[in-house]
C-alpha cells in the first residue's frame, strides 16, 4: 500500500507563550485530531512521562513539547472544551499519561476504537483502520525514537503530525459513509478474521 504522510504545515511548540498562541488559533476549529508520544523505555524500571501532544486541523498540526514546558493552562482548557470535538485513538491511555503531568477533565472526545464498531471494523490500531478505509499505510518507523530529543527531526515531526491528522480523516470518512449509507459490512469467511467495509 502507498504510504500516507501529513501534507500540511507543522508547528513545533516549545514554550507556554507559543502554546497560548497556538491554542488561540486552534479554538476556531470545531474538529481536531489528537495524539501523544512518549519516549520509549528499554529497561524494566525506567518510565518516562508523555513528551509530546499533537493537535491537528485538516491543514496544520501543532506539536506541543510537554517535556519542555509541562501542560500549559490554555492546552488543558482546550482538552476540557466541550464545544470542540477532539478525535483520537486509545485516548484512555493518552489521558492517563497526560494526567501524570496535570489534572484535567477531557470533554468533547471521540474515541475512534468505539466509533468504528458500528461499521463492522473490529481492528483497534490506527494503522489497520486507516488501511481499511483508505488503502494507505501509516508508517510506524519513528514510534520508538527519542521524543525528548533536543530537536525533533523532520521524520519525527511528520510521523507525529500524521497520526493526529489521520484521526480526522477517519472520523470524517465514517461520517460521510453513515450519511450516505454507501457501504456494506462484509463478513470474512474465516471466523477469526475481522469484518471489513465495502464501498458500494
Amino acid at each position: 500500500m502507498p504510504k500516507v504522510v501529513f501534507p500540511g504545515k507543522i508547528h513545533v511548540v516549545n514554550t507556554p507563550w507559543e502554546a497560548e498562541t497556538a491554542v488561540t488559533y486552534l479554538k476556531q476549529y470545531p474538529l481536531l485530531g489528537i495524539d501523544t508520544e512518549t519516549r520509549p523505555s528499554f529497561t524494566k524500571w525506567q518510565n518516562h512521562q508523555v513528551a509530546l501532544l499533537q493537535v491537528a486541523t485538516p491543514e496544520e498540526c501543532f506539536l506541543f513539547r510537554l517535556n519542555l514546558m509541562g501542560i500549559p493552562l490554555p492546552v488543558l482548557l482546550l482538552l476540557e472544551n466541550p464545544h470542540i470535538t477532539k478525535v483520537g485513538l486509545s485516548l484512555k491511555d493518552d489521558f492517563m499519561m497526560l494526567h501524570k503531568r496535570a489534572p484535567f477533565e477531557p470533554r468533547g472526545i471521540v474515541e475512534l476504537q468505539e466509533f468504528v464498531r458500528p461499521f463492522g471494523i473490529q481492528e483497534m490500531s490506527l494503522q489497520k483502520i486507516y488501511a481499511i478505509l483508505f488503502g494507505e499505510k501509516i508508517s510506524k518507523g519513528q514510534r520508538l525514537s527519542n521524543w525528548e530529543a533536543q530537536t525533533l527531526t523532520i521524520p519525527q515531526q511528520q510521523y507525529a503530525a500524521t497520526d493526529a491528522w489521520t484521526c480526522i480523516n477517519i472520523y470524517r470518512k465514517l461520517q460521510e459513509l453513515e450519511a450516505s449509507g454507501d457501504y456494506e459490512i462484509e463478513e470474512l469467511p474465516d471466523e477469526t478474521a475481522d469484518s471489513t467495509i465495502q464501498h458500494s
